[in-house]
Protein backbone atom coordinates (compact mmCIF):
# COMPACT_ATOMS: atom_id res chain seq x y z
CA UNK A 1 0.00 0.00 0.00
CA UNK A 2 2.70 2.19 0.69
CA UNK A 3 5.55 0.77 -1.66
CA UNK A 4 5.57 3.17 -4.14
CA UNK A 5 5.94 6.04 -1.51
CA UNK A 6 8.89 3.97 0.01
CA UNK A 7 10.39 3.20 -3.21
CA UNK A 8 10.56 6.90 -4.33
CA UNK A 9 11.99 8.28 -0.46
CA UNK A 10 14.25 5.41 -0.72
CA UNK A 11 15.45 5.93 -4.67
CA UNK A 12 15.85 9.81 -4.07
CA UNK A 13 17.83 9.10 -0.57
CA UNK A 14 20.71 6.44 -2.12
CA UNK A 15 20.99 8.18 -5.76
CA UNK A 16 19.05 4.74 -7.62
CA UNK A 17 16.34 4.61 -10.42
CA UNK A 18 13.26 3.57 -8.76
CA UNK A 19 12.96 0.97 -10.70
CA UNK A 20 15.76 -0.82 -9.09
CA UNK A 21 13.72 -1.23 -5.60
CA UNK A 22 11.82 -4.04 -4.93
CA UNK A 23 9.58 -5.18 -2.27
CA UNK A 24 12.44 -7.83 -0.99
CA UNK A 25 14.98 -5.22 -1.25
CA UNK A 26 16.96 -5.13 2.16
CA UNK A 27 17.78 -1.91 3.58
CA UNK A 28 21.28 -3.19 4.19
CA UNK A 29 21.76 -4.27 0.97
CA UNK A 30 20.60 -0.83 -0.26
CA UNK A 31 23.13 0.94 1.81
CA UNK A 32 20.63 2.04 4.12
CA UNK A 33 22.26 2.50 7.56
CA UNK A 34 20.60 3.16 11.28
CA UNK A 35 21.28 6.44 11.01
CA UNK A 36 19.89 6.75 7.46
CA UNK A 37 16.87 5.31 8.83
CA UNK A 38 16.44 7.90 10.97
CA UNK A 39 16.36 10.79 7.76
CA UNK A 40 14.26 8.21 5.72
CA UNK A 41 11.32 7.56 8.35
CA UNK A 42 11.27 11.43 8.85
CA UNK A 43 10.96 11.69 4.76
CA UNK A 44 8.15 8.79 5.03
CA UNK A 45 6.45 10.55 7.94
CA UNK A 46 6.12 14.21 5.56
CA UNK A 47 5.15 12.16 2.45
CA UNK A 48 2.41 10.11 4.51
CA UNK A 49 1.34 12.23 6.78
CA UNK A 50 1.81 9.77 10.11
CA UNK A 51 4.21 9.77 12.88
CA UNK A 52 6.48 6.23 12.38
CA UNK A 53 7.63 5.31 15.36
CA UNK A 54 9.68 1.90 15.02
CA UNK A 55 9.44 -0.39 17.88
CA UNK A 56 10.24 -3.69 15.83
CA UNK A 57 12.98 -4.75 13.53
CA UNK A 58 11.98 -3.95 9.98
CA UNK A 59 14.99 -5.15 7.01
CA UNK A 60 12.43 -4.84 3.70
CA UNK A 61 11.07 -2.78 2.09
CA UNK A 62 7.99 -4.96 2.27
CA UNK A 63 8.36 -5.14 5.91
CA UNK A 64 8.21 -1.50 6.56
CA UNK A 65 5.12 -1.28 4.33
CA UNK A 66 3.48 -3.91 6.33
CA UNK A 67 4.67 -2.06 9.39
CA UNK A 68 3.08 1.73 8.40
CA UNK A 69 -0.19 -0.31 7.21
CA UNK A 70 -0.53 -1.86 11.24
CA UNK A 71 0.33 1.59 12.49
CA UNK A 72 -2.32 3.07 11.02
CA UNK A 73 -5.04 0.63 10.95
Amino acid sequence: MYFDVIAKVVSERIGCDISTIKRESKFSELGIDSLDTVDLLMELEDEIGIEIELDEKVETIDELDKFIQKKKG
